[in-house]
């Protein structure tokens, strides 16, 4: 399999798995959603170091922190990331705990084409005609998702540009996934611990609530970090662009969680949404299709 399938595969299970976390984050919704972040940061850097022990890459990782010592604007690349992607968990955790799961997964809906903006204007990266049209496609899709929230959706917005961002930086940034997600998720847990001790001294921490509830703040690490180490392996050889279509499974997942499962209402806006959203999916997903198969053709006949 070349490294551009197994990227692909790589990004559909990730985003499968983002697709379907509001169903975890619910089980503990009782907890405040802000040490709910701070939980979620603190054990994906625990889960972090645990992968690295398992891969036996300790020495690596101790040698790469003195790299990224020498090396400043990758030090703060990094920085830049975990700053990026905290936020983000921190919105879409907001989000599910108060019941709109639909508003963050117009955010995720938006978050692709922030992807495709981001890699074509920054990354020069090309769209053909009908990749062109599919964004189109898309575009109108979620356009019709913000009309019918009758105002400029900021909740779904900020979701969409922090994650958006993210990916642009792990696009551009040259280092080891594991060892740049192991990096991010340091750089932020001290803050995470910080205010996790401040909820203890003041008695206000539910981490010790129950077992059930230590338990699945505790597996917040893996279910946290696993998606975000698959989503990087994936972007260091997929392109922006591609990813940005792809990310399409992440939102509908929750939408239909969201609906099916936490009774939210689906409108006639997001049944219409939909239609124009994945009809640009499968318009895009031909496209690529058809260039690899004309690529294949005249490689062969070379």
């Amino acid at each position: 399999m070349s490294s551009e399938k197994k990227g692909i595969v790589y990004a559909v299970l990730s985003y499968l798995m983002w697709g379907l976390t509001p169903i975890y984050w619910k089980l503990i919704q009782h907890v405040s959603s802000a040490e709910i972040l701070a939980q979620r940061i603190f054990w994906s850097f625990i889960f972090m170091l645990g992968i690295l022990l398992i891969m036996k890459k300790w020495s690596m990782f101790l040698a790469f922190i003195k790299e990224l010592l020498e090396k400043p604007r990758l030090l703060l690349s990094l920085c830049i990331a975990s700053i990026l992607i905290s936020a983000n968990w921190g919105i879409f955790m907001w989000a599910v705990i108060h019941g709109r799961i639909l508003e963050a997964s117009l955010g995720q809906y938006i978050t692709p084409l922030t992807s495709i903006l981001l890699g074509v204007i920054l990354l020069k990266e090309r769209l053909n005609k009908l990749q062109t049209i599919s964004f189109l496609l898309a575009g109108i899709g979620v356009f019709i998702l913000t009309f019918h929230y009758g105002g400029v959706p900021w909740l779904s917005l900020s979701l969409a540009l922090t994650f958006g961002f993210y990916g642009l930086v792990k696009k551009v940034i040259k280092t080891d996934s594991t060892m740049g997600l192991a990096i991010e998720t340091m750089s932020i847990a001290p803050f995470a611990f910080l205010y996790l001790s401040h909820l203890m001294v003041q008695t206000q921490l539910q981490f010790t609530e129950s077992i059930s509830t230590s338990l699945l703040l505790m597996g917040s690490g893996a279910v946290t970090a696993l998606p975000l180490l698959l989503f990087t392996k994936s972007a260091k050889t997929v392109s922006l662009s591609m990813l940005g279509i792809l990310q399409y499974i992440s939102p509908t997942l929750s939408l239909l969680v969201g609906v099916f499962l936490y009774r939210e209402t689906l409108s006639t806006a997001h049944i219409m949404a939909f239609i124009f959203i994945w009809s640009a999916l499968a318009l895009y997903t031909f496209s690529s299709v058809s260039n690899r198969g004309k690529k294949l053709y005249f490689a062969n006949k070379t």
